[in-house]
Formats: C-alpha cells, sequence, structure tokens
C-alpha cells in the first residue's frame, strides 16, 4: 500500500521542523502571545527562538551540543518572555537527544530532569503552597521528563525491531543454506547414478563397436559398406555421448560443491572459431573448407540460446563433414535484437545408398532444441547445396531447455 506522503530523508525531516517551529514563533510574537508582551523587549523574545530552530537543524548529528544550547535558549525564554514554541522545541530537542544520542546521554537526562522536577517542585512548596507544588511537578515532569521518557521506549522498540530483522535475516540464511545442501546432494545423487549406470552402457557400446569394426576390417570389408558405415555411426555416437554425458556429471557435481573442471562449463558461440579449426583440419582431406560470416552485435546471449546455437553449429558442421562434397561451407551468424539466425550451406552430395540408420537423429535433435526455445528449424537440399536454417527468440531463453 503507497504511502499517502513522501518520505523526507533526516536532513530534510530537521530543517522543516526548525522551519515549522520558527514560524509558529514568529506568529506568536507578531499576536505577542508571550509572558509579559508589554514589558518585555522583542529581541529578549527572538533571540531564544532563533537559537532553539538552529539547533533543530543539529538534532540528529550533535544531540549533546543541541540539548545544551536548547538548554540555555530555554531558561533565557523563560527569564524574558515564555514562548510556547520555545518550549516545543525543547521538548523536542530532549527527545532526540534520548533516541539519537548515546545510552550515557539518557541516563544523564533522566537524572537531570528529575532533579530538575525535585528542584522546582521542592521550592514552590516552601515559597507558593502545596497546591502550587503539585501543579509545578506536573508541569515541569512533562517538560523535563515527558520527552525523555517517550525517546527512550521509541529507542527501545526500535533496537527490538532491529534484532528481530536480524533474527529473520539469520533464519532466512539458515534455510537457504539448508536448501542449497539439499540441492547439492541431490545434484551428486544424480552424478553418481549417471556415472555408474547410463556412462557404462554407453562405454561399452562404444568398446563393442570398435570391436566390431576391427572385426569388420579383419574380414576386409570396404569403407563404404552399409555395415561398417553404420558400425562408424555407432562408435563416435557412443563417444560422443560419453562425452556429454561427462560434461553433464561435472555440471552437476560443480553445482553440488564438488570439484569440477572449467572444460564442463556448458558451451556457447564463443567457442564456435574452435569449432571451425577443428572443421577445417577434418575437411583438408576431403576438399572440404570453411569460412564464417557474422551480422549485428553479438552482445550477451541467455545460456539456454547459445548452448543451443552452438549444438546446432556443431552438427552441421559434423553433418557438412561426413556427407558434403568438396567445396566451400558457409556458415552465417545473424545477431538481431530479438532473434539469432543461424545459416549454414554445405555442397550436397546426392545419390542412393547415403542414408544410413540413424543417419537423421542429429536433425531431429537440431529441431527440438530449436523447438523448445520457441524458434523455427528447417534442413534439406536446395539448389545443389544442403541448406540448414533455425531461427532462435533471444528474449525466450530463459523459457525453455536446450
Amino acid at each position: 500500500m503507497p504511502l499517502p506522503f513522501p518520505v523526507l530523508p533526516p536532513r530534510r525531516q530537521d530543517q522543516l521542523i526548525a522551519l515549522c517551529g520558527l514560524l509558529g514563533g514568529l506568529v506568536l510574537i507578531a499576536f505577542k502571545v508571550y509572558d509579559r508582551a508589554d514589558r518585555v523587549p522583542l529581541w529578549a523574545v527572538l533571540a531564544p527562538l532563533l537559537g532553539m530552530s538552529a539547533m533543530e537543524l543539529v538534532r540528529r548529528t550533535r544531540p549533546v551540543l543541541a540539548v545544551s544550547v536548547g538548554g540555555l535558549a530555554f531558561a533565557g525564554s523563560v527569564f524574558a518572555g515564555s514562548l510556547m514554541a520555545t518550549l516545543i522545541m525543547y521538548t523536542d530537542l530532549l527527545y532526540a537527544a534520548v533516541l539519537y544520542g548515546s545510552a550515557r546521554m539518557s541516563r544523564v537526562l533522566h537524572l537531570s530532569g528529575g532533579a530538575t522536577v525535585l528542584v522546582l517542585s521542592t521550592l514552590s512548596a516552601i515559597y507558593t503552597g502545596t497546591s502550587a507544588a503539585l501543579l509545578v511537578a506536573v508541569v515541569s515532569s512533562l517538560v523535563f521528563l515527558g520527552p525523555v521518557w517517550t525517546g527512550d521506549v521509541v529507542r527501545k522498540h526500535r533496537r527490538e525491531a532491529e534484532a528481530e530483522r536480524l533474527r529473520a535475516e539469520q533464519t532466512a540464511l539458515l534455510s537457504e543454506m539448508d536448501r542449497r545442501e539439499a540441492v547439492g546432494a541431490e545434484r551428486a545423487r544424480m552424478a553418481r547414478e549417471l556415472h555408474d549406470v547410463v556412462a557404462n552402457h554407453l562405454s561399452a557400446i562404444a568398446i563393442h563397436a570398435t570391436g566390431a569394426q576391427s572385426a569388420a576390417r579383419r574380414r576386409r570389408l570396404a569403407e563404404d559398406d552399409p555395415l561398417v558405415e553404420v558400425l562408424a555411426v555407432i562408435r563416435e555416437n557412443s563417444v560422443q555421448g560419453l562425452a556429454e554425458m561427462r560434461r553433464m556429471i561435472g555440471l552437476l557435481r560443480e553445482s553440488g560443491g564438488g570439484e569440477a573442471d572449467a572444460s564442463y562449463a556448458a558451451p556457447d558461440l564463443a567457442a564456435v572459431d574452435a569449432l571451425l579449426a577443428k572443421a577445417r583440419a577434418a575437411g583438408r582431406d576431403v576438399g572440404l573448407d570453411f569460412e564464417l560470416t557474422e551480422q549485428g552485435e553479438r552482445g550477451d546471449l541467455p545460456v539456454p540460446v547459445g548452448l543451443a546455437a552452438y549444438r546446432i553449429v556443431q552438427e552441421s558442421l559434423t553433418n557438412a563433414l561426413k556427407h558434403a562434397g568438396p567445396g566451400l561451407v558457409s556458415l552465417r551468424l545473424e545477431f538481431a535484437p530479438e532473434e539469432l539466425r543461424i545459416a549454414v550451406d554445405s555442397p550436397y552430395r546426392g545419390g542412393p545408398g547415403r542414408e544410413l540408420p540413424g543417419a537423421r537423429a542429429g536433425l531431429v535433435g537440431m529441431a527440438e532444441r530449436a523447438g523448445l526455445l520457441g524458434g523455427r528449424f528447417e534442413a534439406g537440399p536446395k539448389d545443389g547445396h544442403w541448406s540448414v536454417r533455425a531461427v532462435l527468440p533471444r528474449a525466450h531463453g530463459n523459457e525453455g531447455r536446450a
């Protein structure tokens, strides 16, 4: 619920109090609303008022000075011509001295206020009688002790509120630590399960595929034999799966508080140059070359978008090495304010017998990555080239999963 009035900073509040006290006192002086208005000169009433208003400006920063000079101004006002505005500002100085001053200041004001009330009441009882003494005791208590007691109560409540706030922050911190510890333990358990179960199965697949390749070589099967190519696809995908599984295990252990290698960090487009360097080295033997073109400002990409873009580029370059004919593979990255566009064109080598079991799994994976982010993906032959097009929304990078 919004506050009805704006909250002023402390210095502005003190200035406002001083200004209101000064203006109120000037109005009372103008109408001669003070004691002995017909006999007291104007300066004798105005001087304490100005001094008290000046002390209101330092009521928080210099409480000792404010209450000391304010006491002298109040005494001068009492002996010259008692003005209500000066009295009210003096009680405010007593209140502020207790609230913003030290604990020792509070004790001094309690003792001095009590002593003042006792002295004034005793003198009044001696010279004017009991009824007048009671009246003086009540009035002097309201002036000298009332503000001190009020400031002391407010200060204690503020101290208790601050203690409760710190206790609540400590409780919230402990709860957050417990939550993180529970999440870390669960991530560590998941990492163990992935390492002990899934990674072992992938490792076994890679070992058996390697053994099958060795048996095929002993039988002197041709390199373009479908069986040899299928075994190569199985081994390559199992080895890549092991590498990705190792990355995932490293991320889980790192999030769970364990030690992890820096290579476990999720890749993004910052590593696209390394991908191209590897592709150029592998493509020399088959007459392939690779070039990269970037348009627009890359800026900061959300992690899911950067990872999905990296995987799409990686899979496109890998497919070009496997299936493209000799020529130039062109990679274009267009960084628009709202989306990232990826385009890969490679020489298309068609013909029968090129479709291998599981060969379209990479295309399905790229389409799924784009779809999970709310983007678009298409791939296929076009004008003598194999064309890959992907559009990833930058704004939805945190809503999907890469």
